[in-house]
């Protein structure tokens, strides 16, 4: 499961910045894209990022993933289409290979929300 290591090392990302704050902040929510073709599991994500984050500086936060579907172009074709996950990943007009992934790759926090003392700011 590899879903366990990338969120070892969110959290190692998100606590390198927690800890170059002056004024450590309460983290409620980590918002991530996770990209189709990263065969990341959403679900396996949330369930290691709960497990591993409890008792720690992001206790009680929340992980939201936004997912982005895989696109790719087919340059004989001209245009862009959405390939079937472990079906058909070839261009569904020509059969050309897909070799220009345009979205889908994605794995990236996107926004850290957090309250400072009384107020609520984003990252």
């Amino acid at each position: 499961m590899h879903e366990t290591d990338m969120t070892k090392a969110l959290i190692l990302t998100v606590k390198d910045w927690w800890e170059s704050q002056t004024e450590r902040p309460t983290i409620s929510q980590v918002h991530l894209t996770v990209g189709q073709f990263t065969c990341v599991e959403p679900a396996g994500l949330q369930f290691a990022f709960d497990a591993q984050t409890h008792n720690t500086f992001l206790a009680g936060a929340r992980l939201v993933i936004q997912e982005t579907p895989l696109i790719a172009f087919c340059h004989r074709c001209q245009q862009e289409y959405r390939p079937e996950m472990g079906i058909q990943y070839a261009c569904p007009t020509c059969q050309s290979p897909m070799d220009d992934i345009r979205s889908g790759r994605e794995l990236k926090i996107d926004r850290i929300e957090y309250r400072e003392a009384d107020r609520a700011s984003n990252l």
